[in-house]
């Protein structure tokens, strides 16, 4: 008897999580088309000019361009480690940007850099100018994809190495507050390192709604193959 009731049991197991998976990735093409209306409305949108009374609404502004007044703390600046280009692991350089009308400050992702061969020497960070005037777009920090504990937390001395950038943290090592969110700086800036900005969208819509309607297929095959089960069963 339990071998008869086991193909049936299994159907009604394995079928809701067919749907569930489609439904998922289809849900994931929707999130992934607002995310790519909202960058190319933001990118169309007038140049926002940042200050320190510019409410601090990432979501709000998130790839907005917007265009800064002040100066960089070369003296303080964070590498924000793990980040990998290209199959290759390295940083992202994040500089303090203080603001004419401070003393609140952005962090400008002044873009990625290599490791060294020694991983226990950090890059050297170099200004050939400091700009007064700095052009780029927000958008919220890098992820990460396990949080460990104490992952927020600077290193010692200066620059600053860091896992996982939280402003809050970081601010409190600065001494002064800063925005929530990045600064991506524009490709054409000057004193930048390798930019390659692009949305966190590393599977388009198109392709989240092909594998939802692989997930359905499979669903549709599965219950197929159970009508014909169930009808051989009757028949015998």
């Amino acid at each position: 008897m339990a071998f008869k009731t086991l193909p049936t049991a299994a159907y009604w197991l394995v079928l809701p999580v067919l749907l569930a998976l489609g439904n998922w990735q289809l849900n994931r093409a929707d999130e992934k088309q607002h995310v790519l209306a909202l960058q190319a409305q933001q990118a169309n949108s007038a140049e926002l000019a940042l200050s320190a009374s510019t409410q601090d609404d990432v979501q709000g502004l998130r790839y907005k361009k917007v265009r800064l007044r002040g100066h960089y703390d070369v003296a303080h600046q964070f590498l924000l480690d793990n980040q990998i280009h290209a199959g290759k692991a390295g940083y992202f350089v994040l500089t303090p940007f203080v603001l004419d009308d401070g003393p609140k400050a952005v962090l400008v992702n002044r873009g990625w850099l290599p490791l060294t061969a020694n991983r226990s020497v950090l890059p050297a960070l170099v200004f050939a100018a400091v700009p007064t005037a700095v052009a780029g777009r927000v958008n919220q920090f890098p992820s990460v994809g396990l949080k460990l504990a104490g992952a927020e937390q600077p290193g010692e001395g200066w620059p600053s190495l860091v896992q996982l950038a939280d402003s809050a943290v970081l601010a409190k090592k600065l001494g002064y507050p800063l925005f929530s969110f990045q600064i991506e700086l524009d490709p054409q800036a000057p004193d930048g390192y390798l930019r390659d900005w692009h949305t966190s969208t590393l599977m388009l819509p198109e392709q989240h709604r092909a594998y939802a309607w692989q997930w359905f297929g499979l669903a549709f095959t599965l219950t197929v193959l159970f009508i014909v089960y169930r009808l051989k069963k009757q028949n015998d």
